[in-house]
């Protein structure tokens, strides 16, 4: 009962405070002011009835706003009305005010900002970081000098106060990326791994495309705290006083020694290796500094020059590269620490070319060891100058011996896979990989035959790069090398070698080039001559390669293509296929048959168009088009040699026999005669 009364009073009241307000909007003065004295009275008895429940007044009032006596009409007892529009003013000059102080702090923080970036890219992160918090001062607000300033402190190795400004940029912006990216550095600067692995899968929740920045971050994550687990290991294992712990430390003193024998470092070395059997003793030895013990010595170091002809050479190198591979398999933190050695990491490229055969198959087994993961892959590349070690291993691979070729091959293969591998290729790759590759091809024999497959698989591994793409398609020794072995292969029946060679052609025929006719015109010319061929080129995608092909290169070009494509159809149903689904209704045929005035191109085109006819569906497809009179016109006998007459009477005729309806055309351009004259060489 008690609501119910309630609620009718608060209807009753909402009534009246809707009158008043309608009282209060009108333009009469009077009326007006009653309305004022009536709201008045209203609210005092309301608070007599119903005392207001505020218990703190925290009304701000703007004291600085300027104080000016009103008129006495104007007073707010005589013009409530003008009362109301000066402090809706007031408030607006208020508003206005804040926000030119606000934009002109925003300009102050942005000039600091930009004299932050200066100094931080300048490698002053000192300065950088006053700059920072100088803007700071000015906008508490600004999420970028908290992100920048974050990054300064990292590079200060203050990683607690960069993890507190990514806090606060979180503040600001609870989906700032570069904060969780920051925040994520400092916590593993600090071997918090569990928290960093938190803020950097914070990034992917929040922007999924950056997954595989992300995955490096946390394999990054993964590497620094399995290296701090091998580190304790290590350590504890050698307070242990355990013997295999021992050991590598002592070798490693002794192996510093200088100005010895090189029998005395090469049994040192030999010795070392053998005592490092595990991860702890590759931890102990990078604990102990070996990676610039052994760059360091002097005799060492002139036994890994590549020239270097005196007789303890050899022995002492081969010692070297094996220490280094036993102290590298499978220790990421081992392989770093070699690659980024510059000493050690000009010999191994050196060294691949040392006259010496246990030196090169060190080598290379080192190298092999780096090219299986994607990690020692990156610290290759980052580190190795690539060009050379291209062209040394390709000089492995062209003079075959004691396998070496087969270890270059796989190594080859796996830096292929990698894109920055290709990107630094890409101005000597003619120099390193298309001379040297042609001339192997040119040399195709049984010594070579056993590689040459693999070899021109990763050649199209690495011609996936739109630049060494571009590059070998230009290149006139790898289009003369492709055509000669082409013809020894179709003689020969070198078909392991063939078939993915038509397979490179075709990829590097996307890119017009003067030679690729040449190449195209020996491919109809072999194709013909090996079903297996066909269908591997057809698999391949040679069709949609060649379709493109038609559309704008030159005549001698199109009419090797066409031909080609027609050899392709002849044999093969997906090669049909294919060919129906890469152009809409065959426009490029029916182009062909319209336009060409050769009788090659209008004869193969009339025959891939019959022999396209054969996919369901296709002539209904051509229904509405010029192909009855396109075909019509060639079987006619429009045309100089028998065989476009030939090909285009049994299309127009199969053309007819599948889709009954194009009969009402061939009717009204009188071509039954004509088709019916033609039915020798139809049958």
């Amino acid at each position: 009962m008690d609501r119910l009364e309630d609620l009718e009073s608060f209807l009753k009241n909402v009534d009246e405070i809707s009158e008043l307000v309608k009282e209060l909007n009108t333009s009469d003065a009077e009326a007006q002011r009653k309305a004022v004295e009536k709201a008045d009275h209203y609210i005092s008895v309301l608070e007599v009835d119903e005392p207001c429940r505020t218990k703190i007044n925290k009304t701000m009032i703007n004291t600085n706003l300027p104080s000016l006596p009103a008129p006495a009409s104007m007073s707010p007892q005589n013009n409530p009305s003008v009362s109301l529009e000066n402090f809706m003013k007031n408030m607006e000059r208020d508003a206005e005010d804040r926000r030119i102080r606000r934009r002109a702090k925003e300009e102050k923080a942005v000039v600091l900002k930009d004299k932050g970036n200066e100094a931080y890219a300048k490698e002053d992160y000192e300065t950088a970081v006053k700059y920072y918090s100088d803007g700071l001062a000015e906008l508490r607000d600004m999420q970028p000098l908290y992100t920048n300033r974050a990054q300064a402190y990292i590079k200060l190795g203050k990683y607690k106060e960069a993890i507190s400004d990514c806090e606060w940029a979180l503040k600001c912006d609870e989906r700032c990326l570069k904060a969780y990216l920051h925040m994520g550095k400092a916590y593993l600067a600090l071997r918090n791994y569990n928290e960093s692995r938190s803020c950097y899968e914070k990034i992917v929740e929040i922007e999924p495309r950056r997954e595989k920045m992300v995955k490096e971050y946390l394999t990054q994550v993964d590497s620094e705290e399995e290296r701090d687990s091998q580190e304790r290991s290590a350590r504890e294992a050698f307070d242990k006083g355990e013997e295999k712990a021992t050991t590598v430390p002592q070798l490693l003193e002794k192996l510093s020694r200088p100005k010895q024998t090189p029998l005395y470092y090469c049994g040192g070395l030999e010795l070392l290796s053998q005592a490092i059997t595990d991860c702890t003793g590759q931890t102990l030895f990078r604990l102990n500094n070996g990676i610039s013990i052994i760059s360091g010595n002097d005799m060492l170091k002139s036994c890994l020059l590549p020239r270097s002809r005196e007789s303890y050479t050899q022995e002492v190198c081969v010692s070297v590269l094996k220490l280094w591979r036993v102290v590298c398999n499978g220790n990421d933190e081992n392989q770093k620490m070699l690659m980024t050695c510059p000493a050690s990491s000009q010999s191994i490229v050196d060294l691949l070319a040392s006259e010496h055969t246990a030196v090169r198959a060190e080598c290379l087994a080192l190298l092999c060891l780096y090219s299986q993961m994607p990690r020692g892959r990156g610290l290759a590349v980052d580190n190795l100058n690539v060009g050379m070690l291209v062209k040394n291993l390709m000089a492995c691979i062209s003079n075959p011996k004691h396998q070496e070729e087969n270890t270059a091959l796989t190594i080859l293969e796996n830096f292929a896979s990698d894109s920055k591998f290709c990107v630094q290729l890409r101005d000597v790759f003619t120099e390193s990989v298309s001379v040297p590759f042609a001339a192997m091809l040119k040399s195709l024999s049984g010594s070579n035959q056993h590689f040459l497959p693999i070899l021109i698989s990763t050649i199209g591994c690495l011609a996936r790069d739109e630049v060494i793409r571009y590059n070998m398609a230009h290149c006139p020794e790898c289009w003369e090398a492709f055509l000669v072995t082409m013809k020894r292969c179709s003689v020969a029946e070198y078909n392991e070698i063939l078939y993915p060679m038509l397979g490179l052609m075709f990829n590097l025929s996307t890119i017009p080039s003067p030679v690729i006719q040449r190449a195209i015109g020996v491919l109809c010319t072999v194709l013909p001559q090996s079903l297996a061929a066909v269908q591997h080129v057809v698999q391949g995608g040679v069709v949609r390669t060649l379709h493109r092909l038609l559309k704008g290169a030159g005549q001698t070009t199109v009419k090797y293509a066409i031909k080609t494509i027609a050899v392709c159809t002849a044999a093969s149903q997906l090669a049909r296929e294919e060919l129906v689904k890469s152009g809409k209704r065959l426009s490029v045929l029916l182009g062909l048959l319209g336009s060409s005035c050769d009788e090659v191109v209008s004869g193969n085109a009339a025959l891939c168009l019959g022999h396209c006819l054969q996919v369901e569906g296709t002539a209904g497809d051509l229904l509405g088009t010029d192909v009855v009179r396109l075909l019509l016109r060639h079987a006619a006998g429009d045309a100089r040699r028998t065989d476009v007459q030939r090909n285009a009477a049994v299309a127009l005729g199969r053309l007819c026999q599948t889709e009954p309806r194009h009969m009402n055309q061939l009717r009204e351009l009188h071509g039954l005669e004509i088709l019916h004259s033609c039915m020798k060489l139809i049958t």
